[in-house]
């Protein structure tokens, strides 16, 4: 089994205090964010950004009323200073909940061989569960790491979980 390691939306705007959407939580995940990366260089398996690129005016902002966050060339879309990719590292971008919905994503898991995905990072009810779901749906066996994703409220975050694990398979480790 061919794994890669997704590191979703741990951007300046999502982590730094204060910042536009923060979650609070992302910051108590970084460490163990970093110690995945390592094993995954390790081991030589590819490790991935995948990484919310909005425009100024993205339909998001006001269907969702999500504040203007993670806007394309903005210090806020940029990925934190603590896990910043090597060159090597493909970093897609989104626009959406899901890494897949079009984005180059799929094209390079299978470029790689990729059959197995391990997911973290934020928000856990939104883009970590949109992820998994895809993944899944397009045939991925999917691990999501409890301790390397962070939500906005811990009741979110645990139905969420307890979807993926109990609706589609996915491993909750």
């Amino acid at each position: 089994m061919a794994d890669a390691l997704l590191i979703i939306d741990m951007l300046n705007d999502f982590v730094l205090p204060g910042a536009p959407l923060e979650v609070p939580e992302t910051r108590s995940i970084i460490k163990a964010i970093q110690e995945q990366v390592a094993k995954a260089r390790a081991e030589c398996r590819p490790v991935i950004y995948v990484c919310d690129a909005h425009t100024p005016d993205d339909p998001e902002f006001s269907r969702m009323n999500w504040p203007p966050h993670a806007v394309r060339g903005t210090a806020g879309a940029q990925i934190i200073k603590e896990l910043v990719p090597e060159e090597m590292d493909p970093v897609i971008e989104k626009s959406s909940y899901s890494g897949f919905q079009h984005t180059g994503l799929e094209g390079l898991l299978q470029s790689l061989k990729i059959d197995h995905l391990t997911l973290t990072g934020c928000v856990t009810n939104i883009c970590i569960l949109y992820t998994a779901y895809e993944a899944v749906t397009r045939g991925y066996d999917v691990t999501v790491r409890r301790d390397c994703v962070a939500s906005l409220d811990e009741a979110d975050s645990e139905f969420a979980l307890k979807q993926m694990s109990t609706v589609l398979g996915v491993k909750v480790a």
